[in-house]
């Protein structure tokens, strides 16, 4: 970010942007690394086996939404990230509860 923007920027907005950026990082260390890491320790199927923890915490990952700004130059909002990883983990806890096969 220019910083003088940034010094435009209300404290406020500042703050809610690192804490947002904060909670991203810590959402894809513990469920995208966690995620990963129960699938290669208890393998790849079930797919309820990290599967979606890991592709939530990608999902919200500052780095992902980086990535595709820098690359496909489709900027993907904070929000928008939330509710992908919102969604992708209400899926995989879905599945769990009405083990739908392969899932289940």
């Amino acid at each position: 970010m220019n910083a003088a923007i940034a010094a435009e920027e209300p404290l406020w907005k500042r703050a809610a942007r690192i804490l947002g950026e904060a909670f991203a990082w810590g959402w894809f260390l513990l469920a995208g690394l966690g995620g990963f890491g129960l699938i290669l320790t208890e393998g790849a199927l079930p797919l309820t086996h990290g599967w979606y923890a890991m592709f939530s915490g990608i999902a919200l990952c500052p780095a992902t939404a980086w990535l595709l700004k820098r690359y496909t130059e489709t900027p993907l909002s904070y929000r928008a990230r939330f509710a992908i990883a919102l969604a992708i983990i209400l899926a995989g806890r879905l599945a769990l509860i009405v083990r739908v096969w392969p899932f289940g």
